[in-house]
């Protein structure tokens, strides 16, 4: 077969774009970090309302973005101090969700509304509940805007992308060199046992170097959160690879040419995220 030289070039254009703007607005600011995720996530909302409409169902799709925009700004603003009345609507805003899809349940004339509005609530549970746990892993537990951006630390960031990336580049090198038994080949053929588990081997080895940069007190946090990525990061992808079987499509959108959507993108940082933000949690109460 002929080396499609346009698409190489599309390809590699739309990939270079890409990593230049992701590791821009994470190391840039905290201001643009935050911007970059919450964009990301209601991005991919939409295109989880597309391919869930392509699966047969008629999501609530205006509903769930405006129900996405406040369960963001409502758990993003659970670390702001209740010093003004937009940061207490921000968080009490949460607590409208129920009502607002009830509501939408009881007017629909869908012909199956609580099929409908569960793929409503999932789509926001799976792509804005992760992101909005994400931007708060690099700043301090509690503070005023200006206070959490001062304590962000973007490479806490940063190295949760790198080990994902390490995680994909040593599968796919391990696979193709040493896969014989396939991981899930209904969802993904091309996975195999061998090359997730060199994956993971090497994502935790890549977690001992992150050590260098003193992110954490705890020598063991960057190989742990790495352990965990190699895992998570593996399951993200064989959701989304699931539900764009389950839709018909080969991309979740064509926002990035070459290369598909958003969730294409971030499907493994939409699983990695709540866990890297739980261990955090956890390790930071035990010690």
């Amino acid at each position: 077969m002929a080396l499609d030289l346009k698409t190489l070039r599309v390809r590699s254009l739309t990939a270079v774009i890409f990593v230049i703007v992701l590791l821009s607005c994470i190391y840039y600011s905290y201001f643009s970090f935050l911007g970059l995720f919450f964009f990301v996530s209601i991005w991919s909302l939409y295109e989880f309302y597309s391919l869930a409409e392509k699966m047969g169902t008629k999501p609530f799709a205006g509903t769930g973005m405006v129900l996405g925009v406040l369960t963001f700004l409502s758990i993003y603003s659970l670390q702001l101090p209740k010093e003004s009345m937009d940061v207490k609507f921000m968080q009490y805003a949460i607590y409208l969700v129920p009502f607002i899809i009830a509501m939408q349940f009881l007017f629909s004339k869908h012909e199956q509304p609580f099929h409908d509005m569960a793929f409503t609530i999932a789509g926001v549970f799976y792509c804005i509940v992760p992101f909005s746990q994400l931007v708060k892993i690099p700043v301090i537990e509690y503070g005023t805007v200006n206070e959490l951006a001062a304590s962000y630390d973007s490479f806490k960031i940063l190295g949760i992308v790198f080990l994902i990336w390490a995680n994909d580049t040593f599968a796919y090198l391990g696979g193709s060199l040493m896969g014989r038994n396939k991981l899930y080949e209904r969802v993904s053929p091309g996975k195999t046992w061998e090359g997730t588990i060199i994956g993971i081997i090497l994502c935790v080895v890549v977690g001992f170097v992150l050590n260098m940069n003193e992110t954490f007190s705890n020598k063991w946090m960057w190989p742990l959160i790495a352990l965990f990525v190699g895992i998570f990061a593996t399951i993200g992808d064989l959701i989304e690879s699931q539900m764009k079987r389950k839709a018909g499509v080969k991309d979740s959108g064509t926002l990035m040419p070459g290369h598909g959507g958003v969730l294409d993108r971030f499907d493994s940082l939409l699983f990695v995220s709540p866990f890297v933000f739980v261990i955090l949690k956890l390790v930071a109460e035990i010690n």
